[in-house]
């Protein structure tokens, strides 16, 4: 009898090797599933980490000038907490008043909008009689599931934003009030000095890099804000300070947002101006304001080096968009700036943040001539 035929060295590598690959998906989809089940975990601590990184130039700046960390640290995080709080009940109530307001909105924009109007009504009749037919041979009766209160959803939902606010602005104060401690706790894990001075060198060169960009976002999504509240007081339009926050907000949300602000901001133009040619004013306005800052002032504050590429982007904010709602399409252009930082830092990620970014890399001459034989 033969003995069997045992696999040879290739074949035992190539197993060993898809089985780590394997591995490595299996720990992706959960890691995803992780981040999907502990939103409310994850999304204040990373938010809080963002926000530290944001303003650790200025703490650093202080501490020069003689001002310990934790009271640059203090002073930074309460003034960002009293911004936040004036934001919310600034708009607040402003906010409220339309929400009451919406379905008289509705039919004053149809009424302005008649032509559009009377082709929409004509599918929404049809679609209510296909309805009736379906109901009518179905013959099966249709159960009302009794949904929560409005009261005690809005409850849930400020309580559950306070909490997330308090957790993030209380690790951001923890953060910048160690200074270098924690950078110091991560050296330390490291045996040799090569290897405790590339960490120290990557992880610098990473906060400098996010910290900048989330910097100059920060304060250009401001001047957006005001230019907007600006143009819109000259326009005549009441509560145009609540559209300068909304503007503030939205362009974190890079394509999206821009959007989404124009069609809001014309849609309560047209309620609130006579005559539909001049309400049009302020989204065209709005619509000019966010592409000069996308397309131009943005590029050249921000530089080509932190300029990402668009198509991942996009897909970036859809995928946090659709993993944690509008809370994810918010941060997920921070959390890309980090991770492309990351990966141009680490060799084995390069080709990864090569990719991430917009910069047109082109091989050098001799690897071209090799490219080409």
């Amino acid at each position: 009898m033969s003995a069997p035929d045992l696999p040879s060295p290739e074949t035992h590598l190539d197993n060993l090797t898809s089985i780590r690959r394997s591995l490595q998906f299996l720990v992706l989809v959960a890691l995803f599933g992780t981040c999907y089940f502990a939103r409310d975990l994850i999304l204040p601590i990373l938010l809080g980490f963002l926000l530290a990184l944001t303003l650790s130039p200025l703490v650093r700046g202080f501490y020069r000038a003689g001002i310990p960390h934790a009271v640059s640290a203090g002073v930074l995080v309460t003034l960002t907490a009293l911004i936040i709080m004036a934001v919310v009940f600034g708009s607040a109530g402003t906010v409220a008043l339309w929400s009451d307001e919406l379905p008289s909105m509705g039919a004053e924009i149809q009424q302005k909008l008649r032509v559009m109007s009377d082709a929409m009504e004509g599918v929404r009749n049809a679609t209510e009689e296909v309805e009736k037919i379906t109901k009518a041979e179905d013959g099966s009766q249709e159960v009302i599931v009794q949904q929560p209160g409005l009261l005690d959803t809005a409850m849930d939902t400020v309580t559950r934003i306070g909490a997330s606010l308090i957790v993030t602005l209380v690790l951001a104060m923890f953060l910048l009030s160690s200074g270098e401690l924690f950078y110091l706790k991560m050296v330390q894990a490291f045996p040799t000095l090569a290897g405790k001075k590339r960490i120290l060198s990557t992880v610098y060169n990473i906060e400098r890099r996010v910290s900048r960009y989330l910097l100059t976002i920060t304060v250009i999504n401001a001047g957006l804000g005001l230019c907007l509240f600006a143009y819109l007081t000259a326009l005549g339009m009441p509560q145009a300070y609540v559209w300068g926050i909304a503007a503030f907000l939205l362009n974190f949300l890079p394509y999206l947002g821009g959007i989404i602000g124009t069609v809001l901001v014309g849609a309560f133009a047209i309620v609130t101006f006579d005559t539909v040619s001049y309400a049009l004013l302020a989204p065209l306005g709005y619509l000019a304001l966010t592409s000069l800052e996308g397309q131009i002032l943005t590029p050249f504050l921000v530089g080509r080096r932190l300029a990402m590429n668009t198509v991942a982007v996009f897909l970036t904010v859809v995928f946090w968009g659709w993993l944690w709602g509008v809370p994810g399409a918010l941060v997920a252009v921070p959390f890309l700036v980090v991770f492309k930082a990351v990966c141009e830092n680490f060799e084995p990620l390069q080709t990864i943040g090569l990719f991430l970014s917009s910069e047109d890399r082109h091989l050098p001459e001799h690897e071209d001539e090799k490219a080409e034989t």
